[in-house]
C-alpha cells in the first residue's frame, strides 16, 4: 500500500500486506489520501507499494496489479449494491457476476482468487461456500488492491489472484462523520422491487489515538429481469428478497512516529427474507426460472462473518521494518432447502438443509530491510501460521454432511529485490509450505441412486476412517522489471500458487465404504505455475498496458454437475489469456478506460497426461470488452458512462455454448450546498438476457436465470 511520509496522527495505514498502482492505473490521481492531501497544500512523496510483502517503488511491479480506489468504488455503488457486480465491473478477468449470494463459477483468470479483509483471508481452504466475496459491505472499504495471476506470497487459496479489501480509516484531524442513505427500484416501481440503504461513519483521533465506528443496513427487494418479470430465487442463496447488516470498529495507538498498534473487528450479516419460491423455467424451450410469492421450505440462506485483527508496525525496528499480525474469523453459511436431502417426520417427508461452520485462526510476521549492497537490494523475511477447523451439517437432523475437520498450516519465506542497473531490477523469492488435515472417522450420507433421480437418493450412511495427511510444497517466484524509456516499461514473471481442493466436497462424496482419508489422493494440493510477460506505457494523458499469461496445473481441480452434484473432479489444466488495459486523460474534465481480454483452457478428462476438453463457463470468462467514461461538467456536476460486452463463446459441449450480450450503467452525481446526490441507472437499455453462468456454466431448469434489467438508485451522501 502506499506509504506516505506523514506525521503519525496522519499515518493511518499501519498494516496492509500489499497494494501497488501500475502506470496505467486511472485512480493514480484520485485516491482519497491524495485528495485529503491536496487539500491540504502537502506535495506527495513518491509512493511506495508493496505488491507481495516485499517493498518497491509504483510502477516497478513483475506481476500485474490493479487498484481500485474509493471513488470508482463509489461510482459503481452509485449504480450498484452488488459486490460481485463491481468486482466484475472493475477487475480485468473477472467472470460476470451471478448476481446471487453465491460466487461459485466467478472465476479469475479461470481460477480462484483468494480474498482478504486488511489481510485477512476470507476464503475457506476446507469447505468451500462461494460466498468469500461476501463478508464485508462495500461502504466500509476504501479500496481493492488486486494481484492478478497465482501468488504464493500470501499463502493458501490464490491459484488465480489476490483481492484485498482494504477498509475505512480516520479521515484526519478531529471528528469527521458521514451518513449515507440510497433508494432502489426496478423501472417499474413495483413495490416487491424498492430496497433501501443507510450507512454512517465517525472518525477521530485523540492524542496519540485515533479510532473509526461505522455501520450500514440494507434491505434488497426482489430482481425484475428486462422483460419485467420476477428474476428467479436461486439456492444456495439470494440476494434479493434479502436484509444486511455491517458494523465495523477500529482502534489504533501511535507509540511514537514509526510504532503503531491496531485493533479491528467487522461483523457482517444477510439473511434472506424467505417471501418468494422458485418457479421452475425450460431451458430447452428458453423460459427462464422466475419467482413468486410463497412460504419456502425450511429457513433462508444466509451469510454471518465476524473478522478481527490485531496489528503492530515498526518501520524502524533496528534498521528493519516489522509487520505483525494476529487474526480469527468466524464464518457461519446457511444454504435454502433443496429436494438432496429427505427425512421423516411422523410419516411425512421433508427436507432438510446444511450449514457450513468454519472458524480460524492466524498470525502473519514480516520483517523487511532496504538499502543493502550499497542500497540496490531489499530482503523480506516472513512467517505465516493458520489453523482452519469446518465442517458441514444438516440443520434440522443433525445429521452429518462433511466432518469436522482440522487444517493447520505454517509457512517460511524469504524475497529479494534487486537493481542490477537503474533501468533494470530483479526480483525473487522462495516459500515453504508444511500442512496437516486431521479427520477423525466418520458416518457421511449414501447418495447414490438408482434412476439418477436426486429425490430418491437414500439416506444410508457410509464409514469412513479418519486420517491425518499432510503435505509439503515449496514454491518459487521470479520476475524482472525494465525500464525501457522514460514512457515504457517491460516486465516479466514466473510464480507459483497454492491451494487445496474442497476438501468438504470431497469428503462428503465418498460413496463406497472402508475409504481412508489417508490414502485419497484427491485430497493433494493444488499447485498452479503462473508465467506472465507484460508492458506498460505512460505517455503524461495516456496509459496503456498489455499482458499475456499462462496458468497450468498438473493435478488441479474442475468442477462437473453428476446428477444435481457438483463434483470436484482432479485434473491436469492449462489457461491462457491476454489483458489490455488502458486509459486516456483527454483534458482535466474527461477521463476514458477500456480493456480487453481473453482466455481460453483445456482439461484432461481421459487421464492421458494431456489436455484435452475446453473449459466451461464454470471455470473460464468470456471475452471481454470494458469501456468507461467519466465527465466532471462543472465543480458540482459529474457523471459516470461504462458498457461492457460479453462475446459469444463455443465449447466441446453444445449445450453450454454462450450468446453474447452487451450491458451499459450511468451515473450522475451532484454536489449539493450540503452533501452530494446521485442517481444510478444499472443496465441503462433495459437488456433482456440470460446470465453467462445460467447460459455456460451449468444445464438446468432450475437454475436458468435471467439478469436483472434496469434499475435505478437515487443517493445522498454528506460528510460533516
Amino acid at each position: 500500500m502506499p506509504t506516505l511520509s506523514l506525521s503519525p496522527h496522519t499515518r493511518l495505514l499501519p498494516l496492509v500486506l500489499f497494494s501497488a498502482l501500475p502506470a496505467t492505473a486511472l485512480a493514480q490521481a484520485t485516491t482519497s489520501t491524495e485528495s485529503e492531501q491536496a487539500a491540504g497544500g502537502d506535495e506527495l512523496n513518491p509512493i511506495v507499494i508493496t505488491a507481495t510483502r516485499s517493498k518497491s517503488t509504483e510502477g516497478e511491479t513483475s506481476q500485474k496489479v490493479t487498484i481500485i480506489t474509493r471513488e470508482q468504488i463509489e461510482q459503481q455503488l452509485a449504480i450498484t449494491q452488488d459486490p460481485g457486480q463491481v468486482l466484475s465491473n472493475l477487475i480485468p478477468s473477472y467472470s460476470p457476476s451471478r448476481q446471487k449470494l453465491s460466487n461459485a463459477g466467478e472465476s479469475f483468470r479461470g481460477r480462484s482468487p483468494l480474498f482478504l479483509v486488511d489481510g485477512v483471508p476470507q476464503s475457506n481452504p476446507l469447505r468451500d461456500s462461494a460466498r468469500d466475496s461476501y463478508t464485508i459491505d462495500l461502504s466500509m472499504v476504501e479500496r481493492i488492491e488486486v494481484i492478478h495471476g497465482a501468488s504464493a506470497e500470501h499463502g493458501l487459496g490464490a491459484t488465480g489472484g489476490i483481492i484485498n479489501y482494504v477498509t475505512k480509516r480516520p479521515d484526519g484531524a478531529g471528528v469527521r462523520q458521514h451518513a449515507g442513505v440510497s433508494l432502489t427500484s426496478d423501472d417499474d416501481f413495483e413495490s416487491d422491487g424498492f430496497g433501501h440503504k443507510l450507512d454512517y461513519r465517525l472518525s477521530g483521533q485523540d492524542g496519540d489515538w485515533d479510532y473509526l465506528v461505522a455501520a450500514s443496513r440494507q434491505e434488497r427487494g426482489v430482481f425484475y429481469d428486462g422483460n419485467d418479470e420476477r428474476v428467479g430465487i436461486a439456492y444456495p442463496g439470494e440476494l434479493q428478497n434479502s436484509t444486511s447488516y455491517d458494523l465495523l470498529a477500529k482502534a489504533g495507538y501511535w507509540f511514537d512516529d514509526d510504532q503503531n498498534l491496531e485493533v479491528a473487528v467487522n461483523h457482517f450479516e444477510l439473511e434472506g427474507d424467505g417471501d418468494y419460491v422458485p418457479v421452475p423455467g425450460d431451458r430447452d424451450a428458453g423460459i427462464a426460472t422466475t419467482a413468486r410469492k410463497g412460504d419456502p421450505d425450511g429457513e433462508p440462506g444466509y451469510n454471518e462473518v465476524t473478522t478481527a485483527r490485531l496489528s503492530y508496525s515498526h518501520t524502524d525496528l533496528l534498521g528493519n521494518s516489522l509487520d505483525a499480525q494476529l487474526y480469527s474469523q468466524r464464518f457461519r453459511a446457511r444454504f435454502a432447502t433443496t429436494p438432496y436431502f429427505p427425512y421423516q417426520v411422523d410419516g411425512e417427508t421433508r427436507f432438510d438443509q446444511t450449514r457450513n461452520e468454519s472458524d480460524k485462526v492466524g498470525a502473519k510476521f514480516t520483517l523487511s530491510r532496504d538499502g543493502l549492497l550499497n542500497d540496490r537490494l531489499t530482503l523480506t523475511t516472513g512467517l505465516d501460521l493458520l489453523q482452519d477447523e469446518t465442517r458441514q451439517e444438516l440443520v434440522h437432523t443433525g445429521r452429518t454432511y462433511v466432518p469436522e475437520s482440522q487444517f493447520r498450516n505454517y509457512a517460511v519465506f524469504l524475497q529479494g529485490d534487486y537493481a542490477l542497473t537503474d533501468a533494470l531490477s530483479v526480483n525473487a523469492g522462495v516459500r515453504h509450505e508444511q500442512a496437516e488435515l486431521n479427520v477423525d472417522d466418520f458416518s457421511t450420507l449414501d447418495r447414490t441412486t438408482d434412476d439418477g433421480d436426486p429425490k430418491d437418493v437414500t439416506q444410508d450412511l457410509v464409514d469412513v476412517d479418519g486420517g491425518s495427511p499432510d503435505f509439503d510444497e515449496t514454491l518459487f517466484n521470479a520476475g524482472l522489471v525494465y525500464q525501457a524509456t522514460d514512457w515504457a516499461q517491460l516486465y516479466a514473471n514466473y510464480s507459483e500458487g497454492f491451494g487445496m481442493p474442497d476438501v468438504g466436497r470431497v469428503l462428503r462424496g465418498i460413496e463406497a465404504p472402508g475409504q481412508d482419508v489417508d490414502t485419497l489422493l484427491t485430497l493433494q494440493p493444488i499447485v498452479t505455475d503462473n508465467r506472465e510477460i507484460g508492458a506498460r506505457f505512460d505517455w503524461d494523458r495516456y496509459g496503456l498496458e498489455l499482458s499475456y499469461y499462462e496458468s497450468n496445473s498438473d493435478f488441479g481441480e474442475r468442477l462437473t454437475e453428476e446428477n444435481g452434484v457438483w463434483v470436484g473432479n482432479r485434473e491436469k489444466t492449462e489457461i491462457q489469456g491476454f489483458e489490455i488495459t488502458g486509459d486516456a486523460r483527454l483534458n482535466d474534465a474527461h477521463e476514458l478506460s477500456l480493456s480487453y481480454t481473453h482466455a481460453e483452457g483445456e482439461s484432461d478428462t481421459d487421464g492421458d497426461g494431456r489436455v484435452d476438453t475446453e473449459l466451461t463457463g464454470i471455470n473460464i470468462a468470456p471475452d471481454t470488452l470494458k469501456l468507461g467514461w467519466s465527465a466532471a461538467w462543472s465543480e458540482k456536476l459529474s457523471s459516470h458512462l461504462q458498457y461492457r460486452y460479453y462475446f459469444d463463446r463455443s465449447v466441446d459441449d453444445p449445450e453450454l455454448e454462450f450468446d453474447g450480450y452487451g450491458l451499459a450503467d450511468a451515473s450522475l452525481t451532484y454536489r449539493l450546498p450540503v452533501g452530494r446526490a446521485s442517481l444510478g441507472i444499472e443496465n441503462l437499455t433495459d437488456e433482456d438476457y440470460f446470465t453467462y453462468y445460467s447460459q455456460a456454466a451449468r444445464v438446468s431448469d432450475d437454475y436458468y436465470f435471467k439478469g436483472r434489467g434496469r434499475t435505478l438508485t437515487l443517493g445522498y451522501q454528506v460528510d460533516f
